[in-house]
């Protein structure tokens, strides 16, 4: 059986598909990807100032660095595109050594062999330090020049910047070619060009232990001996318990399991919900135990109940469509489920979960009731008022 061949990525290669994901329909203003550039600098000191303050416990840094690594690559290729001055050419001019007649990988603009730096190192520091400044300078003739300088960019700076660029990668041990790859794969993660639906998590499980693919369940409050509880019915049936807001002040999360049922339908997944209609699957012994059983509750609870806190500083995400949610939220949801079986969902197919659950959450805080109609095979979950 032929193994398949690793293809070096080269520059052109990268610059072309970090193209594709620069959307921003502000004019091709050099603006934003300049104060990018210089921000995942300022984020990549960060990291190193982390690493010295935390040295034992921060075990996070050298992944961190190869992600903001990749995120300045991609910011420098937005600079250069939009500049008129293209990645491969660039590089290959601060980095002369190499042959420009045949089609520069990453991977030629460093040595074969590199040492990961557990630690950042001081001369690590000076050369980020150095990029920023670089960057600054970039800023500054923007700011200048104005809107001419996005043809009178001295391509010498962007040289410059490129070659600390590649310091910087070395002193870190880490390949560009490996930063590029993994920022091409969040940026796939996060925003794709197309969206490609998974397959449901439960697909190998058995018929009557997989989440229903359509489903409809009402969600209403009634008030009981002086007191306003919400409860559910499914099939005329109720079911779960009543509930309240379970807090100091009112905040209607007693409407949250709208949150749950969108997991449901565009995740194909939730802990919660299989407990509740009595759906674990209990064929397959360690994956009851293990994606089924108490701590994936737990883990979906406190995923449900952290968003929240994040969603009421921002208005319960009214107004924002697929894109505009926090890349960090996103992030952080990820890993929270670490290590369950909902780690495989990609990031955008959570912010659709996410965007779903509070459109049902706004409707029912402001109509009390509501119906929810879930499609697993569309991804999808709508509401709709019910007498």
């Amino acid at each position: 059986m032929d193994q398949e061949t690793f293809v070096p990525l080269s520059i052109a290669d990268y610059a072309a598909q970090a193209a594709l994901t620069d959307q921003r329909s502000d004019g091709g203003s050099l603006a934003f990807p300049l104060l990018g550039l210089f921000g995942e600098t300022g984020s990549l000191l960060s990291e190193v100032k982390k690493k010295q303050r935390d040295r034992a416990s921060y075990r996070g840094y050298a992944g961190a660095v190869v992600e903001e690594l990749g995120d300045v690559l991609w910011y420098l290729a937005a600079v250069t595109s939009r500049a008129g001055a293209p990645l491969p050419e660039v590089f290959a001019e601060a980095a002369p050594r190499i042959d420009a007649s045949v089609a520069i990988t990453l991977a030629a603009l460093q040595p074969a062999v590199m040492t990961r730096a557990g630690e950042p190192t001081a001369e690590f520091e000076r050369t980020l330090l150095r990029l920023a400044g670089e960057v600054g300078l970039l800023l500054t003739d923007l700011q200048e020049q104005g809107s001419a300088a996005r043809d009178s960019l001295p391509r010498s700076r962007l040289v410059t910047i490129a070659a600390t660029l590649i310091q910087a990668a070395n002193e870190a041990g880490v390949t560009l070619e490996a930063a590029a790859v993994k920022n091409l794969a969040k940026i796939a993660d996060r925003w794709p060009r197309v969206r490609h639906y998974p397959e449901p998590l439960d697909i190998g499980a058995e018929p009557e232990e997989r989440l229903p693919r359509k489903l409809v369940v009402e969600i209403f409050e009634r008030q009981v001996r002086g007191r306003t509880f919400v409860f559910q019915r499914c099939n005329g049936i109720n079911i779960g318990d009543r509930l309240t807001d379970n807090a100091m002040t009112a905040d209607d999360y007693r409407f949250h399991d709208a949150f749950h049922y969108a997991y449901v339908a565009v995740l194909g997944w939730s802990p919660v919900i299989r407990a509740l209609f009595r759906l674990k699957r209990k064929s397959a012994p360690k994956v009851d135990e293990a994606q089924d059983g108490a701590r994936a509750t737990l883990i979906e609870e406190g995923i449900t109940t952290w968003i929240f806190g994040q969603a009421i500083e921002l208005d319960l995400f009214a107004g924002m469509k697929p894109g505009d949610l926090p890349f960090d939220l996103l992030k952080h949801v990820r890993q929270f489920v670490t290590g369950y079986e909902a780690e495989r969902c990609p990031l955008w197919l959570w912010e659709e979960a996410i965007l779903q659950g509070y459109a049902a959450f706004r409707f029912l805080r402001e109509h009390r009731r509501g119906r929810l109609i879930l499609d697993l095979d569309k991804h999808q979950m709508t509401i709709e008022p019910f007498s």
